[in-house]
């Protein structure tokens, strides 16, 4: 722990404070507050064309980076505006990373709290949990994906790929509750509550709830990060949204290797726009967990 910071303890977590407030732990926030307050008004924003070619005729194809022009990062093959379509893009990325954690938290985190409170669950929980974390999860990623279907269009990326990686992401919160429940219900002050008849329901809600939600709460953000990049890579090798709808992974397989060499910025952009975002949920993440750290049980 850093010089000077102080630890308090709250509902049982353990807070960190002090100097971890300083500037540089906020640029993460900064840069996450500014990609989802631009994703979330680009319909708003004086942006250049970022979906129909047919629209962009008069503009070259292939302008490099210049921040004082129409095109501050340029434009790609169709001549479509990279910044529009970096900007629809992490609307797309976060949009879908979301509605998959969403329901990765919800989900996974009952059915772990359930399996570490009432053991006679932990083992049948245990083995479908299992089961789904043996394979690889891009190989689980496109089997369900294959099932659910091609999306077709932006409402149908989101929904179907957000399905498909909260199925890939369940299994992980599962874990992380049911470890953190075990850990919890070992606790005095659930005995206590035990001891004075208080129905199972009660303890789950006032007991054991309030100290495993921090924990899984700081691991989402991690978990988004990973998540954002499995939507990429699905984007990527052409099982997600499709051309010429943008997203970061798409983005980057146009480019391709012949782009790359000749025109780099149409890979480097966008991958520098996935590189801090999953740089900084994994900051953040990282940040929150050490600030809601549960103090071991004795």
């Amino acid at each position: 722990m850093p010089t000077g910071e102080t630890v308090v303890v709250q509902g049982g977590a353990r807070v960190v404070r002090g100097p971890g407030a300083r500037p540089a732990r906020w640029l993460p926030l900064l840069w996450l507050g500014l990609l989802a307050l631009a994703a979330a008004t680009a319909d708003l924003l004086p942006l250049a064309e970022h979906h129909d070619p047919s629209r962009t005729l008069a503009v070259p194809a292939y302008t490099g980076p210049d921040l004082l022009s129409a095109h501050p990062l340029g434009t790609d093959s169709l001549s479509l505006d990279v910044l529009a379509r970096c900007v629809y893009g992490a609307r797309v990325s976060l949009l879908t990373a979301g509605l998959a954690v969403s329901i990765s938290v919800l989900a996974g985190g009952a059915i772990g709290v359930l399996a570490g409170y009432f053991r006679r669950l932990e083992t049948p929980i245990g083995v479908l949990t299992d089961s789904f974390l043996a394979f690889p999860g891009i190989l689980l990623l496109i089997s369900v994906t294959a099932i659910l279907g091609w999306p077709g269009s932006v409402h149908e990326a989101v929904l179907k790929t957000g399905l498909g990686l909260a199925v890939v992401g369940t299994p992980i919160v599962v874990r992380l509750a049911r470890a953190h429940t075990v850990r919890v219900v070992r606790r005095d002050h659930v005995f206590a509550s035990r001891a004075m008849g208080s129905p199972d329901g009660r303890i789950i809600r006032r007991d054991i709830l309030p100290m495993v939600a921090p924990p899984v709460l700081s691991y989402s953000f991690v978990l988004l990060a990973l998540l954002i990049v499995a939507e990429g890579a699905l984007s990527y090798i052409g099982l997600g949204l499709s051309q010429p709808e943008p997203t970061w992974g798409n983005m980057i397989a146009q480019g391709g290797l012949s782009d790359l060499r000749d025109h780099p910025s149409l890979v480097l952009i966008p991958g520098a726009f996935l590189f801090l975002t999953v740089l900084s949920l994994n900051a953040l993440g990282e940040l929150l967990q050490k600030r809601y750290e549960q103090p071991d049980v004795v």
